[in-house]
């Protein structure tokens, strides 16, 4: 291994530009590949991942699919952890974790509640989350330095002090600058954002997580997942024309919706894999959160090690060459789904509005708009975000607004373009795509999520005003983008949107329709094509990483007791060991329950690192179904109607534990343990659904709340908001056994059901302990 490697480092070294690590250090580790160049000391683990393969495969004695080599790669205990798929709960030992700034400070809040000195494995913090979409990228980008310096000071401090590395503002979106600098293939990655399997496109798992999942590995402690099971789409013929990569996840959610990747990992194979980009098959596992999916990912194939090479790492691709045969599916291995795309009949997908299932083709989707009374007129197109942003993105955005300049067009919608890192905008305006697009009628933002995740003071439309946005984002739920619930917002590819902002209307299809040019003559936009990686070295641009110091014990990390955006958490109480008798109903919700419905993103995003002042949105979106609003619920003591979190409030200082009734997929979306943290702040103690989402489920386990499920999903009809809940059997809480529900009508009357659960036994642990981080600092007691 160690002359390619050697080759590989020269090539890498005579390729290399601004902040790329140096010869000394690398030729003195020849035999050693580091995970990244700004964690030189930290190192890729093959042997380890092939040893632990090879005592899974022959304890299961079958072919493996990738996603078993890697997730039981990580094993913390291969040779005797129980392994059923959909059932057993794994302990694993992940390589890394990211965090980015909105999530990161309630997770270095509780690490810093765990009392540890240090994290133990490679850390980062991403700052993408708070910059507001205004005027342009550097005023914006300017305003939210001083609007946010506090919070950017607290990141900056903590991750000095415990060993994190600091991304700045302006650095980019996370999940592009993980897949720049930090994913690799076969690596396992934990994030506290739920588009963290981005990183699949280099052949990771990427796994988005709450931020007290984080904290686990962050401590050394082995993380729990359930064995997931294994849903392989097959992909034959080839991408070509208008279609994009973004057309495959649009075609998949249409197919398995938004819950039907659920408990699962979704592992793309066959033929066709080799004719997307690795970008592009970065967009394709990012999308899959929108399916539910635990995580997505693509096999080691050229395309990757020909990304890995142009972003300075060709030490890990030769690395990566020699074990190979560990970051492929074996022949032979079995899925529990099979889901067959042919790329060369797949058409250009938009999928909406309010939900991102809901696909059309793109040749269908004005007339579908018409007959469904939504908005054809596109007021504004939206290109870029962590899912649409690579350099062939803009590349192929760029090639279309060309062909509209060359006749003397712009677009009729308001356009934005959205970097995906500062080495994306860098790159593009060396290139040249910057000023096209610009040209075009474009407005570049900030390297930042933007208006993807509601940071937009849009102003050309009013609060309800009817309207449609085409973007190239991965999620499209009611207000998503800027707050109104009347804007219809459609997800397509970048080159898509560029095309439709152009025409200005939904009914226009780039394939068969024409454009009038500026001399009156008609003409048809050309399917797009370019580089799918830049001929020269990629600009790295401004360096906005910050170190973290080998010693950070003399930092000081400082917490205002007046701040308004951050404060110290408080251990959570501890179950006081009887069944929770006659809790009140807080509200019974109607319909989709999104993260966004529990706990609003937009402007409640500079509340994340202080619990008791975000948790006045708590559940403000959801819909009663008593009444059929928005954050109007009846206060049972009171009998008056009000806002949700002003009732959790008052029933908390009566001292009344109170529940929340879902519907189905309770908590898709966002990674936000906010909607976990919230309710068991203000009082709550259980959430009884048809269905959860993976991650939301497991915040609530980990912030002591019981998520509990209908045995029979009819039995959701049976409970009404003026009913007294009691849950029985709590004292014999155990792995398996359901639990009883004593519903007691406001006529004296009862009635019992039974409710199922997906606890095991250290998750009933947590639940005892009033938390996950009650009980991390229990066994550390007990140990020291």
């Amino acid at each position: 291994r160690v002359p390619v490697l050697i080759l590989s480092f020269f090539q890498h070294a005579l390729n290399s530009g601004v902040r790329r690590y140096h010869v000394a250090p690398v030729l003195c580790q020849r035999a050693k590949v580091a995970m990244s160049h700004f964690e030189p000391n930290e190192y890729i683990n093959y042997e380890k991942l092939e040893k632990n393969i090879n005592i899974v495969r022959k304890r299961l004695d079958r072919p493996l699919t990738l996603s078993e080599k890697i997730v039981y790669g990580h094993l913390d205990d291969p040779a005797k952890q129980e392994i059923e798929r959909g059932k057993t709960y794994l302990r694993l030992r992940p390589d890394r974790v990211a965090m980015q700034d909105a999530t990161a400070q309630m997770a270095m809040l509780q690490f810093i509640s765990s009392g540890l000195p240090k994290v133990a494995v490679p850390s980062t913090i991403h700052c993408d989350h708070l910059i507001e979409a205004q005027s342009g990228g550097e005023k914006d980008l300017k305003r939210a330095k001083d609007i946010n310096q506090e919070v950017y000071n607290f990141l900056s401090t903590a991750g000095a002090k415990y060993g994190v590395g600091f991304w700045k503002p302006g650095s980019g979106i996370i999940h592009q600058i993980i897949l720049e600098n930090y994913s690799y293939p076969g690596v396992m990655l934990i994030g506290t954002d739920s588009h963290t399997p981005n990183g699949g496109g280099l052949g990771g798992i990427c796994i988005g997580v709450g931020g007290a999942d984080a904290v686990d590995v962050m401590a050394g402690i082995p993380w729990e997942l359930k064995c997931p099971k294994v849903i392989g789409v097959k992909l034959t013929g080839k991408l070509s024309g208008w279609t994009s990569p973004k057309d495959v996840i649009l075609k998949v959610a249409g197919i398995l919706t938004v819950k039907g990747g659920t408990g699962a990992i979704i592992e793309y194979h066959g033929p066709g894999v080799d004719s997307i980009s690795c970008t592009g098959m970065a967009t394709i596992c990012n999308m899959g959160a929108e399916i539910g999916a635990t995580t997505s990912i693509f096999p080691y194939n050229e395309r990757m090690k020909k990304y890995l090479g142009k972003t300075g790492r060709a030490d890990i691709a030769a690395l990566a060459d020699e074990f190979k045969q560990h970051l492929v599916p074996d022949s032979g291995c079995q899925y529990d789904q099979v889901i067959e795309i042919n790329l060369s009949e797949l058409k250009p997908h938009i999928n909406g509005p309010f939900t991102p299932d809901l696909a059309h083709p793109v040749s269908d989707i004005g007339a579908v708009a018409e007959k469904e009374g939504w908005p054809v007129d596109i007021r504004v197109g939206l290109i870029g975000s962590c899912t649409n942003s690579s350099y062939e993105d803009m590349g192929r955005s760029a090639a279309v607004a060309k062909q509209a300049l060359a006749h003397g067009l712009k677009c009729k919608s308001i356009f934005t373009i959205t970097p995906g890192s500062e080495q994306i905008r860098a790159t593009i305006e060396r290139d040249g795509y910057a000023k096209i697009l610009q040209e075009v009628g474009g407005m570049v933002l900030a390297n930042a999520c933007g208006p993807c995740i509601g940071q937009w003071d849009r102003k050309d439309i009013k609060k309800g005003e009817k309207n449609t946005i085409v973007t190239s984002y991965n999620r499209n739920f009611t207000g998503r983008n800027d707050a109104n619930p009347e804007t219809h917002a459609f997800v397509t590819s970048p080159e898509i949107v560029t095309a439709l902002s152009i025409a200005g209307t939904l009914k226009f299809n780039p394939e068969t329709d024409y454009l009038t040019g500026a001399d009156g003559k008609k003409f048809k936009l050309e399917a797009p094509d370019a580089d799918e990686l830049p001929k020269l070295e990629f600009d790295p641009g401004q360096d906005t990483y910050q170190y973290p110091p080998k010693d950070g014990s003399g930092q000081r990390v400082d917490v205002s007791p007046t701040s308004q955006r951050l404060q110290l958490l408080e251990p959570f109480d501890k179950w006081d060991g009887k069944d929770l008798e006659d809790m009140l109903i807080l509200i019974k919700v109607k319909g989709k329950c999104t993260t966004d419905h529990i706990s609003a993103a937009g402007p409640w995003l500079k509340f994340r690192g202080h619990l008791d002042n975000i948790s006045n949105n708590l559940l403000i979106g959801a819909i009663n179904i008593e009444n059929g609003k928005a954050n109007s619920v009846r206060n049972a003591l009171t009998q008056e109607f009000g806002p949700v979190p002003d009732t959790a409030r008052y029933y908390k200082k009566m001292g009344v534990k109170w529940a929340v009734i879902g519907d189905e997929n309770y908590g898709e979306g966002s990674s936000r343990e906010h909607a976990a943290l919230e309710p068991r702040h203000l009082g709550g103690r259980v959430i009884i659904t048809k269905s959860f989402a993976r991650i939301h489920e497991t915040n609530l386990k980990k912030q002591g709340l019981l998520p509990l499920t209908f045995a029979d999903p009819a039995d959701y009809n049976k409970i009404h908001p003026v009913d007294k809940l009691s849950i029985v059997g709590l004292k014999d809480f155990a792995p398996g056994k359901p639990l009883k529900c004593i519903i007691k009508h406001p006529n004296g009357s009862q009635e019992t059901i039974m409710l199922n659960h997906t606890f095991n036994e250290s998750q009933i642990e947590w639940f005892q302990a009033g938390s996950a981080l009650n009980r991390m600092k229990e066994l550390q007691q007990k140990s020291s």
